[in-house]
């Protein structure tokens, strides 16, 4: 009998035909908690995307599972600790989504540096504010950017060509490498004093969890920009809010929040806030590289094939 892999929150067709190859693809989008506690004893995969948290509780009731795939970067809605205890492979797609997310980050930056948005809403009301769209040009301005990985790298890549100093921040990547970028790498206190924008580009944990607060917004630029496409949790809001209020944070363009729906929608509905609803993996083409990617390294567990992302 061929494998049972579980996919909970949807999987382009493409991934589907390389599970078939070898077992079954099982399609449960949109699956609660409650009822994956009571499935999950029948798979030997499963592949998730954000939405839905791998807990402990999760890994116990799976008696025959094998390989979790997270279909994007992040792992932070997966048990690390649980699923080491309990043999469980955890793999993920980290470059399936790097050009889109990275294209989205220089989207937003754009967008806040000419008041894209705002051009755009008072158009369809039927006003002229000519006069009130006075922007600014991204070109020799300092991005520092947090987190330099893949996307960060290719994000760093695209400012470049339009003439902006790249600074970062990445406390394990080599530094003749990243320098071999174009890009200088600094300390996290140089990213705050030096940079006009600053983006963020690194996983949740608890390292980063809220590692901007009302202190780190005091050491940044006055009117400096901020954009965060990798996870809401990085930032704390209640600290945006007040650094928005008080002019020390000219705009934020934000694809994600700390809870996914905000709970709390004053930050989404700032006038300065460009709010976006974590759509930066959502192309095309970035989710049918996700859906391959993802689909083949849990086959790989299961058939016990060399690992390209193995996460743990």
């Amino acid at each position: 009998m061929g494998f049972k892999v579980l996919i909970t929150d949807g999987l382009e067709k493409e991934g589907k035909t390389i599970i078939n190859a070898a077992g079954e693809a099982v399609d449960k989008k949109g699956i609660e908690a409650a009822e994956l506690l009571e499935v999950i004893g029948e798979y030997d995969g499963l592949i998730v995307r954000g939405r839905t948290k791998v807990t402990r509780e999760v890994f116990e009731a799976a008696k025959n599972l094998k390989a979790v795939g997270r279909a994007g970067v992040g792992v932070d809605n997966i048990d690390l600790e649980a699923a080491k205890e309990h043999g469980v492979t955890v793999v993920n797609a980290p470059t399936s989504t790097t050009i889109a997310v990275a294209e989205l980050a220089f989207g937003l930056m754009l967008a806040l540096v000419r008041e894209i948005p705002r051009g755009d809403a008072s158009m369809k009301q039927e006003q002229w504010i000519k006069k009130d769209l006075m922007g600014t040009e991204i070109h020799g301005k300092t991005l520092g950017i947090i987190g330099y990985g893949n996307i960060g790298r290719l994000l760093s890549k695209y400012a470049q060509a339009l003439g902006m100093k790249v600074i970062c921040y990445n406390r394990r990547r080599d530094l003749d490498e990243v320098r071999s970028t174009g890009a200088e790498p600094v300390e996290l206190d140089e990213i705050y004093a030096q940079s006009d924008i600053i983006s963020f580009h690194l996983p949740l944990n608890a390292d980063s969890k809220r590692m901007i607060s009302d202190e780190t917004f005091a050491k940044m630029k006055d009117g400096v920009l901020i954009v965060d496409v990798a996870r809401g949790g990085v930032i704390d809001e209640a600290a945006l809010l007040r650094a928005l209020d008080s002019g020390k944070v000219a705009g934020a363009a934000l694809d994600v929040f700390e809870k996914e729906p905000p709970v709390d929608w004053a930050l989404a509905k700032h006038p300065k806030v460009i709010a976006m609803p974590h759509v930066g993996g959502q192309t095309d083409e970035a989710q049918l590289r996700v859906a391959i990617d993802i689909a083949s390294e849990v086959m790989n567990v299961l058939q016990g094939n060399e690992l390209r992302w193995k996460i743990c």
